[in-house]
């Protein structure tokens, strides 16, 4: 058998799988969001952005605010396991940052609604340390526990990368830095930062696709209105059947996950031409 044949014949099992798991659908999903009483228009998109325009604005800020705490955090924390001067600090940290990485979205948000509610167990713990009153406490089962829940579960996944991409800059160039009289700020962010940029824009990029597709936390979190897009989708399928505004939904959280990949693709071929 010719060689081409037989690569092709090891590989079709895989290209199955996207076939039928990922194009398929996608394909179904898009149609679907075009069919209007038997035939095809826009008036799935019409009602979509008539009823819920407000939570597609509040879906891309919420990521797009929890996509811009998770890179400086990873940031801080790549930099310190990189420059941090105590070992045990390096080694805790090393140990600890990692864990959120192997809970599931669902546990996340299931762990912070009782963590984070009125009567939850970060209200109890400043009262009982004397720093606020009981009348002062207050629920964060809102947009914050969703930024609370999505950069608390990303972090991880983002700082591993970029720990790694730095842990392989050239050390002399960081110690020729510091023997220069640079600080471990400006060596982070002079330095570190612009050799990881191309591997911290991919993490973020992979981590706003699957905050974008998460439905557990807001609707664990978040049960007013307004809420995040798949939260709506859910919604429409549960309650109406309407598989059409779904699909549009579906449709628009696509397209705005396929913008950040964009800008991402254009600043990497401008960066290499």
């Amino acid at each position: 058998m010719p060689l081409p044949f037989l690569g092709l014949i090891l590989v079709l099992p895989a290209l199955a799988v996207i076939l039928l798991l990922f194009v398929v659908p996608l394909a179904a999903s898009v149609a679907g969001a075009f069919e209007v009483g038997g035939g095809f228009g826009f008036g799935n998109f019409v009602k979509t952005f008539e009823l819920y325009t407000l939570d597609i604005v509040f879906t891309l800020v919420i990521v797009a605010l929890s996509t811009a705490i998770i890179g400086a955090l990873a940031i801080a924390i790549g930099g310190y396991l990189t420059l941090g001067e105590n070992p045990r600090a390096v080694a805790l940290l090393r140990w600890l940052y990692r864990w959120p990485m192997f809970i599931p979205f669902i546990v996340v948000g299931q762990v912070l609604r009782t963590f984070l509610a009125k009567n939850g167990l970060m209200n109890n713990v400043l009262i009982g340390a004397g720093l606020i009153d009981p009348l002062q406490a207050a629920s964060f089962l809102d947009w914050r526990g969703i930024v609370i829940a999505f950069v608390w579960k990303q972090t991880p996944f983002v700082a591993l990368l970029v720990a790694g991409a730095m842990a392989s800059v050239d050390r002399g160039t960081l110690e020729a830095a510091r023997n220069l009289g640079a600080s471990r700020v400006r060596i982070l962010v002079e330095i570190l930062v612009p050799q990881v940029a191309g591997t911290l824009m991919v993490a973020l990029v992979l981590s706003f696709v699957t905050m974008m597709s998460v439905l557990s936390v807001p609707l664990m979190i978040n049960a007013q209105s307004p809420t995040m897009i798949t939260a709506d989708i859910a919604f429409r399928i549960n309650a109406y059947g309407d598989y059409g505004v779904a699909n549009a939904l579906g449709l628009v959280s696509l397209v705005l996950s396929a913008g950040v990949a964009v800008l991402y693709l254009r600043h990497s071929v401008r960066e290499r031409a």
